[in-house]
């Protein structure tokens, strides 16, 4: 926790840009991207963007090696499972 009201605006490596940043990405994936999200399966939706920024640029390539591996390495996900 970052208390602004004292002067304090960073503490080590705390601070609040990285999480503001972070939602703001969520909220232009929402509005750009899927325009509605359920609650159901909100947990995913986080997922997925914690994903985006965690390889922001400079990782392509990295990145898509590490999601053609997971791919490779998992079983499909069933409909109904993921209705369920």
């Amino acid at each position: 926790m970052v208390n602004h009201s004292d002067g304090t605006y960073v503490l080590g490596d705390a601070h609040t840009n990285g999480i503001e940043s972070f939602w703001a990405l969520f909220k232009r994936g929402y509005h750009g991207v899927y325009h509605w999200m359920s609650r159901k399966h909100m947990q995913r939706y986080v997922d997925e963007f914690a994903y985006r920024w965690n390889i922001r640029p400079g990782k392509q390539k990295e990145v898509f090696g590490n999601a053609v591996e997971r791919v490779a390495a998992n079983s499909p996900l069933p409909y109904k499972e993921l209705i369920a």
